[in-house]
Formats: C-alpha cells, sequence, structure tokens
C-alpha cells in the first residue's frame, strides 16, 4: 500500500500560558500543504518490520523512527503481520511542518483500512496523541484551530484556494527547547478564529507566530527569509512552527528562484489548490 503524507503550515501561533506539567497551552491554525513524502508498506512472512529509506538521510536507529513506533502501537493492540516499510522523504527535518508526524499518522490510517481493524477517527487519536501533538491533525487533514498543545482540534471551514506558496528553509532546524526559551506567554487581544475571516492581505497586521520573536533573535537568516518573501510581494508571510521554515502567500506567482536565496536552501513553491 502506497499513500503520501503531506506537511502543514501553522497560519498563527499564539503562546497563551504555561502549565503546571511544563508544557506550554497554545492557539493556531493548522493548513495542510501539498509538500508530500511517500510511503508505503508490504505484508512480509518474517513477522518483523523491515524499515528502509530514501531521498533525505534520516540517521537514526529504525526504531526510534515514528512510523515504526505508530506500528508499534497498534501492534500492542491488534494482530499485526510483519512489515517492509519504505519511506521516501522529502519534507525537511526541523522545519515547524509536521512531517514526521504526518507520516505517523498516514501509516496509522493505512493500516487500519489495509488490516480492516474498523477503528474510528476519535480511535485513531488515541494513539496519535502518543507520538505527538500535532499528530491527530494528519488522520483528518483538513484546515483546523488547535488549542492545548496543539492536540485538541476543531475542524474550520476555510481556503486558501487561490493563492501561491513559497516555503523556504535554511539547512538547519530549530529546537524546540532554544524556541521556547525566550517565549512570554500572553493572551491575545483577538481571537485567532476572528483574525482568521479576515482576508489574507490583513493578515500582516494581526496574525502572529509567538515564536518568531525568540527564533528571529538566534537566526537572523531566518527573519531574512520572511523579509525577503514580503519583499517579493507576498501578503503573507510567517514561520511555521518554531521554524526554521517560513512561507509567504501571493496572489500572483512571484519571480523567486533558488539565485535568491543560498544554494542550500531548500525552496517549495506551487498554486494552492
Amino acid at each position: 500500500m502506497v499513500f503520501f503524507p503531506n506537511a502543514k503550515i501553522n497560519l498563527g501561533l499564539n503562546i497563551l500560558r504555561k502549565r503546571e506539567d511544563g508544557y506550554h497551552e497554545l492557539e493556531t491554525i493548522f493548513y495542510p500543504i501539498g509538500l508530500k513524502d511517500g510511503l508505503e508498506f508490504i505484508e512480509n512472512k518474517q513477522n518483523k518490520i523491515v524499515f528502509t529509506s530514501s531521498g533525505l538521510p534520516l540517521n537514526i536507529d529504525p526504531e526510534e523512527n515514528i512510523i515504526v513506533k505508530a506500528y508499534r502501537l497498534l501492534a500492542a493492540d491488534y494482530s499485526l503481520p510483519g512489515l517492509d516499510l519504505h519511506l521516501h522523504k522529502v519534507i525537511p527535518f526541523g522545519a515547524g511542518l509536521g512531517g514526521g508526524s504526518s507520516d505517523a499518522a498516514f501509516l496509522l490510517k493505512g493500516l487500519n483500512d489495509f488490516f480492516e481493524l474498523g477503528l474510528f477517527v476519535s480511535q485513531l487519536k488515541k494513539y496519535a496523541v502518543k507520538l505527538g501533538a500535532d499528530c491527530s491533525f494528519f488522520l483528518e487533514n483538513k484546515p483546523a484551530f488547535a488549542c492545548g498543545i496543539g492536540e485538541q482540534l476543531q475542524n474550520i471551514d476555510f481556503t486558501l484556494n487561490g493563492y501561491f506558496i513559497v516555503l523556504v528553509k535554511p539547512p538547519f532546524g530549530v529546537g524546540t527547547r532554544e524556541a521556547y526559551a525566550g517565549i512570554k506567554p500572553s493572551i491575545p487581544k483577538k481571537s485567532l478564529l476572528d483574525s482568521i475571516k479576515l482576508l489574507p492581505d490583513s493578515w500582516q497586521n494581526c496574525i502572529v507566530n509567538d515564536f518568531e520573536t525568540s527564533v528571529f533573535n538566534l537566526y537572523p537568516e531566518i527573519a531574512e527569509i520572511k523579509t525577503k518573501l514580503l519583499e517579493h510581494g507576498a501578503v503573507y508571510a510567517a514561520m511555521s512552527g518554531s521554524g526554521s521554515s517560513v512561507f509567504g502567500l501571493f496572489k500572483i506567482e512571484p519571480q523567486i528562484s533558488a539565485r535568491d536565496f543560498p544554494a542550500d536552501y531548500f525552496i517549495w513553491k506551487e498554486w494552492i489548490n
């Protein structure tokens, strides 16, 4: 079975408060985009997982891979055979795009469908939340308002169809701990659910990513990406999640090429539809 787990971007991200357990309450809007990995599984007779990969190098033990962990979670409760799993990795790591979470969520859905486990989305979410706060989003893969630590989701009637997106990531990621280091939680004056109802032309003044303040101070190169996207005509540009990728939304396709950024930067662009 072959499927193509996609990335997401964050439209706004407000850090509201720090909880007693050390986690932070936040609110954001997850939006799926067309940047995709490739994932395939085939049943084998070895009664074990055989994991291989291509594309971006993973450089971790297979048992530490979130996809294998997703299989192990389901296999603990259901009788699953051994699998040959292959991941072609395209979505960059440490980018705030949810690539690993998407891979895991798509495998959960794929196993449920292929082996006819009969699990509802609500049941799959109980497994997904154990793998990552944003993993549950990819089970339904629709625009959603997220709160809590990112695991409480509310689907919203919203689309960016007709806009052109340019996504740029420098050749480094941002650690979650360092991203949170400079954060001062606060309640925004206007709800993100209200702000998102405005046209994207107005978002730059009211929809923010609270991580940008601390991350831009640590990595001025990321701030420069945002500036350059706005200079090229983006009606809205922001960092996704805790970084390090930055996206811009355009009404017309901009004249942006690889020459506009250093050679080792990742660049992806397409019309949203």
